[in-house]
């Protein structure tokens, strides 16, 4: 859903149920799912119906409560029994997008901390659903607007390049590296946006330029392996990414050729950042060689449409995520501030403050 402002809402509670634009069918098609059922919802999240850690997260949490409001006993330890396998359902679908995790984690926690009747703990954990919807969509903005702060000073107007979707789509709304997007072209500081296709499930091209389309921001299409070019021809000034999961001391896990665009860049002396939420950031894996790599269907590589891309005999490996180096990523955008990745420790400290 969409607002004046041309705004993507990609998960809505609406006539009680949760509306979910189905992203599979982006560009052509803009259209809607309606989940009732948390089973159904987990189907969403693993088919990416929906799709980006946040929104996930976001996702997750409405799945919880929908697989509370089929549970039909009125015996609270009976309900948490249930809702525990709930939580384990939706657990599985994606396993390296650390929002997921975290907003089961606090569903869950609200479920055992709340008292009350069984009716009344539905009650609060829809409510909380709604809280993490509402905290998302303020977080983005402010990640938005932080990372407006961080970018280059100069030239006066930047060319930013993205890799995969970042944006409402991906989040609540707004978006994270698109939310930094959307802040510099409303303050006047941003040219245009060059997003990299991101091969297999070119959500770069089917997402991040439709999210650029609807709000008017000029953007151009590349293929992944035409960054490099474009850096060393001057075209790009700063490259902004998102995040699925990142560890205690910075390595950052993001969509599949990410951490080739951080290499590119590198070499270029082009800016580096990362724009994501707090709840992205796990702080219980030490680096980046502890974060689970999800691989899926081969016929992502080898099939497009109707039509076949390689022949019979060959093998296919397709891993969905890369991990980039903290030693590549020049600054993390959060909506607490921007912190070098070795300080993200203090990001910790001022978010529990």
């Amino acid at each position: 859903m969409t607002n004046s402002l041309n705004q993507v809402y990609p998960v809505i509670w609406h006539n009680n149920a949760v509306s979910l634009i189905d992203q599979t069918r982006l560009p052509n098609e803009y259209t809607f799912v309606e989940i009732s059922r948390s089973e159904d919802m987990a189907r969403a999240i693993k088919t990416m119906i929906v799709r980006g850690a946040p929104a996930i997260g976001v996702a997750a949490a409405y799945g919880i409560y929908l697989g509370a409001r089929e549970i039909e006993t009125t015996n609270r330890e009976e309900f948490l029994a249930q809702l525990e396998k709930v939580a384990q359902l939706l657990s599985e679908t994606r396993p390296t997008a650390v929002n997921l995790f975290w907003a089961i984690s606090r569903m869950m926690k609200t479920a055992y901390g709340s008292l009350g009747t069984v009716e009344e703990l539905k009650q609060t954990l829809w409510q909380t659903a709604q809280n993490i919807n509402s905290e998302d969509l303020q977080t983005c903005q402010a990640i938005g607007d932080n990372g407006l702060q961080a970018l280059p000073s100069s030239p006066d107007k930047l060319t930013l390049l993205t890799h995969c979707n970042a944006g409402a789509l991906a989040t609540a709304g707004y978006g994270t590296a698109l939310g930094v997007v959307r802040s510099a072209w409303r303050s006047g500081r941003l040219e245009r946006v060059f997003a990299d296709e991101t091969r297999p499930r070119l959500q770069g091209a089917k997402l991040t330029t439709w999210e650029c389309v609807q709000e008017g921001i000029p953007v151009t299409l590349i293929t992944d392996n035409m960054a490099a070019h474009c850096m060393k021809q001057g075209l790009i000034h700063v490259v902004v990414v998102g995040a699925d999961r990142i560890a205690a001391n910075g390595d950052t896990a993001n969509k599949i050729g990410t951490y080739s665009v951080a290499i590119a860049a590198k070499a270029h002396q082009i800016p580096f950042f990362v724009a994501a939420p707090l709840s992205t950031i796990d702080f219980a894996l030490s680096d980046g060689s502890m974060i689970l790599i999800e691989e899926r269907h081969p016929e992502e590589i080898y099939q497009v449409g109707e039509t076949i891309l390689a022949p019979t005999g060959v093998e296919f490996y397709n891993p969905a995520f890369d991990v980039t180096p903290a030693e590549l990523i020049t600054a993390i955008i959060t909506e607490n501030g921007v912190f070098a990745p070795s300080d993200l420790v203090k990001s910790q400290v001022k978010q529990v403050a």
